[in-house]
């Protein structure tokens, strides 16, 4: 629980008191957790899983199986520390004396394209990084990068018109903002919400499409 508290304690003095960045009216601290809560399992899920085969390169060479089952393992990992930091954010919502409107009941359908896109880049990440394992080494910077990219120390709203739909390619946008509108009925922006889903499924076609075409070389590369 200390990772997405102490994350959001930096995000809140740099974004909220300094930056003065503008949450539709949800305090801060609330609004970066309920974005910090899914980064951390897309994070987590995609490091894990792409570096599933290397880590696993001797079992991948002697015994045959579902070669699916390694990122697949490595992304539903992840669930237990989802299960964990849930309850921090009920707490969070407490303290606020926040109460969700009848949208809750949709919260589960941001969770799950946050599985999807977890699990299509964690794919496309597994199959490039036993190829290629420079990849392994850059994705480090590369999540890093991601963080900033996507919005959890402010709204995508912030963002002008063009650059939006553009920055909307980025399947956590479509995550973050929709378990902040079940949460707190903050606005979303159909068409570039409605990008950031179809760039989720495209990563999960493209990654099991490239899975299943760099398996059949995997004992040789490895």
């Amino acid at each position: 629980m200390l990772q997405p508290l102490l994350t959001a304690t930096v995000l809140t003095l740099i974004f909220a008191r300094l930056a003065g960045v503008a949450t539709d009216g949800v305090p801060y601290p609330l609004f970066v957790l309920a974005g910090l809560i899914p980064w951390q399992f897309f994070s987590h899920g995609v490091s894990t899983a792409a570096t599933s085969f290397v880590t696993n390169q001797e079992l991948v060479r002697r015994v045959y199986f579902p070669r699916l089952a390694l990122p697949l393992a490595a992304v539903l990992s992840g669930l237990i520390e989802l299960l964990v930091h849930l309850p921090l954010l009920v707490a969070v919502l407490i303290f606020y004396d926040w109460v969700p409107s009848v949208r809750l009941l949709l919260v589960w359908a941001p969770l799950l394209l946050g599985l999807a896109a977890t699990l299509g880049v964690g794919l496309i990440l597994c199959a490039a990084n036993a190829q290629y394992r420079d990849v392994g080494h850059a994705l480090p910077f590369a999540l890093q990068f991601a963080l900033f990219a996507s919005p959890i120390a402010y709204p995508s709203s912030a963002l002008p018109g063009g650059w939006r739909m553009i920055y909307s390619l980025n399947p956590m946008v479509g995550v973050v903002d929709g378990l902040r509108w079940s949460l707190f009925g903050t606005a979303i922006h159909a068409p570039s919400f409605a990008i950031s889903v179809a760039s989720t499924f495209v990563a999960l076609g493209m990654g099991a499409v490239y899975l299943r075409h760099t398996e059949r070389s995997l004992a040789d590369i490895l």
